[in-house]
């Protein structure tokens, strides 16, 4: 890596990126807290510029309460709630939504501004645009992932929904991250090993993958049940695993299938994960990236067990939908690294 000095306008949109970056990571990490408190559904209502504000008196609460109280969800699962229990997850779902408002503020009226005064890096300027739109993709996402929860008699959101949903939070974040590296980093002119490109991206997209699996864990509360490793119920491979048709019906909406394809597709990123540091040490900078992912894996990988044996208690399995987080970033550099 050559490094070099940043002008000021240099230095102000690699500021302005990072700050957005911490923004989407304090926004997954609220969503999974929305989720595992069962407060996405809380507020019945998509109202982009009036929900800004939280009820502001007794009357407005308990309009809000009645409208929540009409569905499913509190028929099924809180029939014994009060305002007070009420309000403590009408704040989450408030809050995750507010961060979302702030998160396109926060993108959107800098990246004019670099725009009007042409400070963007060269050539990149649709991939900044490219952000913002999904940014504002991601906003319909969530109602429509809310929707769902809201007809038909559920009571979650669909699974479905859910993924997608924290798996386009997870391209804007690596998005943002990719673009905020090439801010400060120039890399010299190396001949490019394909075949090393090739495994960081087999890689990370099966990190990618193995994201989306584990939301389909936490939309089916898949966590909750077989507690027990590295068994499940006493079977490496659970009896209940093919159980509905058609068969892939299972990958999506069987507890103990969705659950064991999370269990393994963990260990298949850990054996890729040592053959590529293992053929990476020809690549001095793949290989110091592989290193940092490598930790980071072996402790997501104890995290995820640790969570299932106790139970899926919240702050545990906030903790492990956090630490993916930096699992996802390195194996982004990693990809990064061998492509540049």
């Amino acid at each position: 890596m050559v490094s070099f000095s940043l002008t000021k306008s240099e230095r102000a949109v690699r500021n302005w990126l990072f700050f957005v970056m911490l923004l989407v990571i304090a926004m997954i990490v609220i969503g999974g807290a929305t989720r595992l408190t069962n407060s996405g559904l809380s507020i019945t209502e998509w109202a982009p510029i009036k929900g800004a504000l939280p009820p502001l008196s007794l009357e407005a609460w308990q309009s809000e309460f009645l409208k929540y109280q009409q569905i499913p969800e509190f028929t099924e699962e809180h029939p014994g709630m009060d305002l007070a229990g009420f309000k403590f997850i009408y704040f989450w779902e408030w809050s995750h939504r507010q961060l979302g408002r702030l998160i396109g503020l926060a993108y959107a009226l800098p990246l004019f501004y670099f725009m009007i005064r042409r400070q963007l890096p060269r050539g990149q300027g649709l991939k900044f645009v490219a952000i913002m739109l999904l940014i504002g993709l991601q906003g319909a996402i969530g109602w429509w992932m809310v929707a769902s929860g809201l007809t038909n008699d559920r009571v979650d959101v669909s699974q479905y929904r859910l993924a997608t949903h924290l798996g386009v939070a997870f391209v804007i974040l690596g998005a943002l991250f990719w673009l905020w590296r090439n801010q400060s980093e120039l890399w010299p002119a190396k001949p490019l090993d394909t075949k090393l490109q090739k495994r960081t991206t087999l890689l990370a997209g099966l990190v990618f993958l193995q994201i989306i699996a584990g939301a389909f864990v936490a939309g089916l509360h898949a966590g909750k049940t077989y507690n027990t490793w590295p068994l499940m119920d006493g079977d490496f491979i659970p009896n209940s695993y093919g159980q509905l048709q058609p068969f892939w019906k299972n990958t999506f909406e069987n507890i103990a299938a969705v659950q064991f394809n999370h269990r393994t597709l963990a260990y298949i990123i850990l054996g890729l994960a040592v053959w590529v540091l293992m053929t990476s040490r020809i690549n001095h900078r793949v290989k110091s990236n592989m290193v940092v992912f490598f930790g980071f894996l072996i402790w997501q990988i104890i995290l995820g067990i640790w969570t299932l044996v106790a139970g899926d208690p919240l702050w545990l399995a906030l903790l492990h939908q956090f630490s993916a987080i930096f699992v996802f970033l390195a194996v982004v550099a990693t990809m990064r690294a061998a492509r540049k």
